[in-house]
Formats: C-alpha cells, structure tokens, sequence
C-alpha cells in the first residue's frame, strides 16, 4: 500500500476513533463509489417515472419543470450544510451523532435519539418507496403489453421478490457492492440519457416550448368536483406538486452513513453527497424535458396508468418503449439495493449506540456486512408496504412520509450549527462566511416542504383522499418522543460505550491526542474540552499497567478504567488533501 494511502488510512481511522469508535467496517470506498451510492438512490429516473402521473395531474408541466429547479436549488443549499457537518462528524450514524455532538451535553441524548428514529423512519420509507414503486411498474406494463391481471397479492409477491434479491446482494460483502455501483452509475447516468435521446429522436412530433414551461394542469379534483386550484389557489396546487421533484432528490445522506467505508472520509464524503446532488438534479431536468416534449395525447397521458410507458410506446412502438421500461426498471431496481445498503448502515450506527437493539450490531465475520441490520430494514419495509396495496394515495402517503421523516432529521442537526455554533467544529471542506445564511436558508426550506407535504393532495378529503402523512408522523412522533420520557431518558446516552478502551488504545497506537471533559460549563451549557497532552505518559502507562489511574480533575489528570468514555477531540487544523 503507497504510502499516502497509510496516511489517509490512519487520519480516517484516528479520527472515528477521537469520535469514540473503532474501525469495524472495510474502508475500501473511493470518492467514486461513495458519490455512486448517493447518486444511485437519488436515481432521477425513479422518482420521475413513478411519480410522473402525480406529477401531470398536481400542477401539470409548468409546475413539473419550474419545481424541478427551484427544489434542486434548495436541495443543494442542504446538502451543503449537511456536507459541512459530515466533514467535521464523520460517522455512519450520519444526522442522528451530529445532533449528538452539536447539542448542548445536558440534551445531546435527546436530540439524537430524536433525530435518529425520524432518519430510521425516514430511511425505511424511501426503500419502501421505491421497491413497491418497482413492483407497481413490473405489474402495470405487464398489464399494458400482454393482459396480465395484477391483483393486490401478486404485487405484493413481486415486492418480496424484489426485497429478496436486495439482501442477497447486500450479503455478499462490501466489495460485490463495489462492483454493483460501477453498474449503478452507467445506468442512472449514461443509460437515462440514452433514454431521453432516444424519445426526442424517435417521437413522431414534440410539443411546443409554450405546453412544457408554462401550461399548467389542475387535476387534484374528484370528478364532479373542483380542484385545489379553485378551491384554493393555483399556488397551493403548485407547491404540493413539488412532492415529484423533493422525492426524487432524496436520499443522499447516503455518503454519510457510507463515510466509515470511504476512504479520506473527511474530504471524500462531503464530496460526494453535493456531486450526487448536483448531477441527478442535471440529469433529471433532461430526462423530464425530453418525456414532457415528447407527449403525443396529454390527456391519454394523463389518465394512463403509466404515462411514461405510454409516452415511450408512443415514441418507439411497442418493442423499443418495453425495451427502455426494461432499462427503467434496472435503474429503479438497484436505486432500492442501495437503498437498503444505505438503511442498513444507520441501522448498524443506531444499535451500535443502543438506540435499536444492540443485538442488530453484528458485522458478519464472513461477508463482512451488518446481516442483521440488512434483514431487519427489509423487512420493515415490507410491513410499510402493506397498507399501499390497492391505494394510490396510502402511496403518496408513504412518499411523503419518506420526504418528511428524512428531511427533519437533516434539519435537526443543520438547524444546530445556527442555535450552537460553538459546537461545531468545522472539518476540511466547509463554507466559510456562507455557512450560517445557507443553514438558515436550509431549515427555513426543511419546515416549509414539512408543512405542505401533510396537506391535502385531492378533493373532496374523504377517508380514502386523505393524506395520511399527519398521522403516521404523529405516530412516530409520539412514540420517539414518547419512549424518551418513558425510558430511553434513562439508558440512552447516544454515543456507545463499549468500544472506549479499543479506541484509546487505538489513538494512542496513532499518536493522537486524548481529551477529557472539564468541570467548566460555558453559557451554552456544552462543557469544553480540555487537552490531556501533557500527561500522556500517565495515561499510557496506566493503560499498560491494565489498572485504573483515579485522580481528580482538579489535578488535571483523569480517570481511566472501563468507564472511561474517549470523547471528541477539540478543533485541530486538517493537513491539506
């Protein structure tokens, strides 16, 4: 191994372990391959073939495109923040250990705990989304082209098919994974451009520029009724459309929960969470264009119940239009195995520190992944699937949820470096004066999209209209906030504990420098952290002695013993990468 590849090796692992674990999983991910996963779940073509329908009916073209750019531009506004804080925390527990280490001490517990079970929910939800959106387009085209009768069962059957073939590939180790993600990029990348190109090419004549940017479309009433537009404003149907367009860029916090597997974590992970951004956010605003100029029958469109396969049918015929669902279908399919990989990851940090059960913390000796974890989210997919079947709104309702879940729990921790800035110590990639007024911009954006995805999507609200998002948040809502009064206050500390004496160890093989907690609170209420520099020799030979060293903090020495918890290191200067 070069040598500069030990350098990095020994920063990435030096600072997990001033952040007070252990190196468990292989850390054999480049840039490439951390921005691939990211990339692979926002898989543009995803959100946009199973939402296109949605999309046409709440707010038609106009609202598709416009929304389209402006959500990408507040997209990237986030990810940013959240690239700066990954920077600085880098762990696989992403969102929920930031809030950890950017809250005040006497309430960094609850924050993460939290945070971390809105990202959990959040991270179930999006793989639900996509595999049951998967099974969904496998039955609708088989319909389409030979009569297949779908029915609630065979899709649910497909789903498990789906799911089934994920956790295989996920328990094949870390390095089939590598290998997939090559796969991953060429197809959301190359093979959707292939696919926009060949419907411009081949579409028999193109819609206006005037239909594509400025017709707009109210749908959202029942028939016999009046839409939201009339009932209450062309505005209100805009900004529920935007659902299409913050769906499909989700996911990203991938290259968070991934970093422990990338190499030059610190510099490499914030990269590719914005690259991630930054491409589906191009690639898609091609992809919509080229289906949106491409429509022959807008209003056979419109009701088809899979208007891109009819837009491609139209375009290509029979054949060619299967042809490119096909190559769909393989975008979306391993959208959700990195999905799940992704999932599987917060899952392993979340029960690394107590916050699921521990027994879920197993990295298999043998493929080199946490099995259980993989099992466990899909299988809680599957059961979040349920209530879908039959439902296209249950559906909507398990995108939003996916959107919400996931975006509070990066809005947390972003909205943290405001309120608690000297918490936040800032890593190699960072922006500078632009920091608070883009962190701001983020959570103002984080509460907005909040508010209008639980709003009503179709008129008249009846029982099977309504959008149930409210309620499933509430109910997670209240048992997050429920079992921390309850219980979790009592045990959960939201840093593991188990792993201290590894990690001392492991910085003191490194070099690094120990840190201890004083008794000085500042106004913040965070305790500062103070050098142990100088009685390293103190340190080191209480640890080879194997007995504790018990002195008070008063002289400046501290206690180290099977209690002894490695805490962050202060700000130190990165080397140049």
């Amino acid at each position: 191994m070069p040598s500069s590849e030990v350098n990095f090796k020994i920063q990435d692992e030096g600072r997990l372990a001033e952040l007070g674990y252990t190196q468990e999983l292989r850390r054999e991910w480049s840039l490439l391959h951390n921005f691939g996963a990211s990339f692979s779940i926002i898989s543009v073509v995803t959100g946009i073939t199973t939402l296109f329908a949605y999309g046409l009916n709440t707010g038609g073209p106009a609202v598709m495109i416009v929304g389209w750019i402006i959500v990408s531009l507040f997209t990237l506004l986030v990810g940013s923040s959240m690239a700066e804080i990954l920077s600085s925390i880098p762990t696989s527990g992403g969102p929920y250990f930031w809030a950890y280490m950017l809250a005040p001490q006497q309430h960094a517990p609850f924050f993460a705990w939290i945070t971390g079970w809105f990202n959990l929910l959040g991270q179930i939800a999006v793989t639900t989304g996509i595999d049951f959106g998967l099974a969904n387009l496998i039955s609708t085209t088989a319909e389409m082209s030979n009569g297949y009768s779908p029915s609630a069962g065979k899709t649910l059957g497909i789903l498990a098919v789906i799911l089934v073939s994920h956790v295989l590939i996920n328990l094949f180790s870390v390095r089939t994974l590598r290998y997939m993600i090559y796969t991953s990029v060429a197809l959301q990348s190359l093979g959707v451009c292939c696919i926009a190109i060949a419907v411009l090419a081949k579409a028999p004549s193109h819609r206006p520029a005037k239909f594509v940017f400025s017709y707009f479309y109210d749908g959202t009433g029942q028939p016999g009724h009046e839409g939201w537009s009339l009932r209450a404003s062309p505005a209100y149907v805009a900004a529920v459309g935007s659902l299409l367009s913050q769906y499909t860029i989700l996911g990203f916090d991938a290259s968070a929960h991934l970093c422990e597997e990338t190499r030059k974590a610190v510099r490499d992970a914030p990269l590719g969470l914005l690259s991630s951004i930054g491409s589906g956010a191009v690639i898609g605003f091609f992809l919509m264009i080229s289906l949106l100029f491409s429509i022959q029958d807008f209003e056979a469109v419109r009701k088809s119940p899979l208007p891109v396969l009819m837009i491609l049918t139209d375009a290509c015929g029979t054949g060619g239009g299967l042809v490119l669902m096909v190559l769909i279908m393989l975008c979306v399919w391993h959208c959700g195995l990195f999905s799940l990989t992704s999932n599987s990851r917060m899952m392993f940090a979340f029960a690394r520190d107590g916050g699921i059960p521990h027994r879920l913390h197993i990295i298999d000796r043998h493929f080199q992944s946490p099995v259980r974890t993989v099992l466990f989210g899909a299988t809680c997919s599957f059961l979040l699937a349920l209530p879908s079947l039959g439902s296209q709104v249950a559906f909507n309702g398990t995108v939003s949820i996916a959107t919400i879940g996931l975006y509070l729990s990066y809005g947390i921790p972003i909205a943290m470096t405001i309120i608690w800035p000297r918490n936040f110590k800032r890593g190699p990639f960072h922006l500078g004066a632009a920091s608070k007024p883009v962190a701001t911009i983020a959570c103002l954006w984080i509460v907005f999209i909040t508010v209008v995805f639980c709003l009503p999507t179709v008129n008249p609200v009846t029982s099977q209209t309504l959008n149930y998002t409210p309620v499933a948040l509430s109910i997670v809502a209240l048992f997050a906030f429920g079992s921390w009064i309850l219980w979790a206050k009592h045990w959960f500390t939201g840093r593991c504990r188990h792993h201290c004496r590894i990690c001392i160890r492991q910085l003191d093989f490194l070099g690094e420098e120990m840190v201890y907690r004083s008794d000085t609170v500042d106004l913040d209420g965070h305790q500062r952290l103070q050098s142990n520099e100088n009685h390293s020799g103190d340190l080191k030979s209480g640890m080879r002695s194997g007995h504790k060293s018990t002195v008070s903090a008063k002289d400046n020495k501290i206690s180290v013993g099977r209690e002894f918890e490695v805490y962050s290191a202060p700000a130190r200067e990165y080397e140049q990468m």
